[in-house]
């Protein structure tokens, strides 16, 4: 059957609409829109959702048990960390063996190389697959070390305000982090604080400790200085577990921190004993630090060693943080480039390869946070994702009646943007013998 005819929908304005869907419970903002309707055993309410110029009018419980809706009504979602510049570089850079380390050599030898107008396809390919899979916000880390890094970021800005309507975008300059100690950083760091962008970086071991506690003392130092957030590449190793959290929480204890910190990977974290892992995450906690786990990219870069299956890979102890009070979100990160060649900036596919990695579960409302609600207040976005009365009427519909078939199946899927549903997906075209 159609999916676009099976949906209950009556249609009185371009923007206005109602649908009997089935909505997960933990996401529902007002408990007395639901009371006395039924849960599933998979945290799904059936529910008549009305909305009216671009915003949710009515939210009502549907009691008729021989008319339970027959699609999935969720958020729109928020990317919390992306590489949108180096996207479908895969062809020109190649990883076949998978290793951090050639995946570094081939990403710093493509980024030398790339084109402006290579730039703009991995970008512009990326958003469209974003906007149609149902993507509202996303937050990308771009090279910026090299000598087109000022024109690539104003190259950027046109491609953002090109798509504000579409999709909010957050920049964070990655670059090396004794970067921003010279002029050149400097000038970089007031730029990006300007367009109210995050300052980033890497700390991967094995590093020299005192080279590198006084580069993060100098970038935590001078984001307090712009009151400009920081997103950091941390751990993402398999060795010296939480060698670099451990240096950002002394600093942490050594200055007045008053912006926002996210450590982006964190994958060695989870290989400490549990009590270390408590410890950690209690003292992050204390520092309102925020935490983006990346079970892909992790899976397949981290824990090899030759011929053999490590057992134990590297992945940030998602369960572990959230009971300490940690806001983690879980991102999709690279997409068809050295770092992982698969991915497609959908956001239900993410859930499909992640929840098994990181043993989450959508009917758990701690299980699907870090799809949704955290995703969201880690970007700072206005809207939490929540479905409520007074919120934006921007929707992904999954035409599926269960979380098992949604995740699966790979269902059909209407997106609705601001009260009005998308078209379909544009049609391929060539640029610079790529394809989208």
């Amino acid at each position: 059957m159609n999916f676009a005819k099976n949906v209950e929908l009556i249609v009185s304005s371009p923007k206005s609409g109602c649908i009997n869907v089935l909505v997960p419970r933990c996401l529902i903002g007002n408990g007395q829109d639901v009371l006395g309707v039924s849960t599933d055993n998979e945290g799904l309410c059936p529910l008549q959702v009305e909305w009216r110029d671009g915003k949710i009018s009515s939210i009502k419980g549907l009691n008729d048990a021989s008319k339970v809706p027959n699609e999935i009504l969720l958020p729109r979602f928020a990317e919390p960390h992306a590489h949108l510049d180096k996207a479908f570089s895969w062809s020109r850079a190649p990883n076949l063996r998978g290793s951090y380390q050639e995946a570094l050599v081939a990403n710093l030898t493509d980024y030398k190389l790339r084109s402006q107008d290579q730039l703009i396809f991995s970008v512009e390919k990326s958003l469209n697959l974003a906007y149609f899979n149902g993507i509202r916000a996303i937050r990308s880390h771009i090279d910026s070390f090299g000598k087109d890094a000022m024109s690539d970021w104003d190259l950027l800005e046109n491609i953002r305000k090109k798509w504000r309507e579409k999709i909010l975008l957050q920049f964070v300059a990655l670059v090396p982090l004794n970067f921003w100690q010279t002029y050149e950083g400097k000038l970089l760091a007031q730029r990006v604080a300007c367009n109210g962008d995050l300052l980033g970086g890497v700390i991967a071991p094995p590093f020299n400790k005192k080279e590198t506690f006084n580069s993060l003392l100098n970038l935590v130092q001078l984001a307090n200085r712009l009151r400009c957030d920081i997103d950091i590449h941390i751990d993402e190793s398999q060795t010296w577990p939480a060698a670099g959290l451990k240096l950002l929480l002394e600093i942490l204890g050594q200055v007045d921190n008053e912006i926002s910190i996210t450590c982006s990977h964190l994958s060695s974290m989870g290989l400490l004993k549990e009590k270390k892992i408590s410890n950690l995450a209690n003292k992050m906690a204390e520092n309102k630090l925020n935490v983006v786990a990346l079970p892909l990219t992790n899976s397949w870069l981290l824990g090899r060693k030759g011929r053999s299956t490590l057992i134990k890979r590297p992945l940030a102890p998602i369960f572990q943080l959230q009971k300490a009070g940690v806001v983690v979100s879980v991102g999709g990160d690279n997409v068809n480039d050295s770092w992982f060649p698969l991915f497609n900036f959908d956001p239900i596919n993410l859930m499909a390869f992640s929840m098994p990695i990181a043993h989450l579960s959508p009917w758990d409302r701690l299980g699907l946070s870090p799809f949704t609600s955290s995703a969201s207040h880690m970007l700072s976005l206005q809207w939490d994702g929540t479905i409520q009365k007074g919120s934006p009427a921007d929707f992904i519909l999954l035409d599926s009646n269960s979380w098992v078939k949604a995740l699966s199946e790979r269902p059909q899927r209407k997106v609705v943007v601001n009260g009005e549903f998308l078209n379909e997906m544009p049609k391929r075209k060539k640029i610079n013998n790529d394809s989208f």
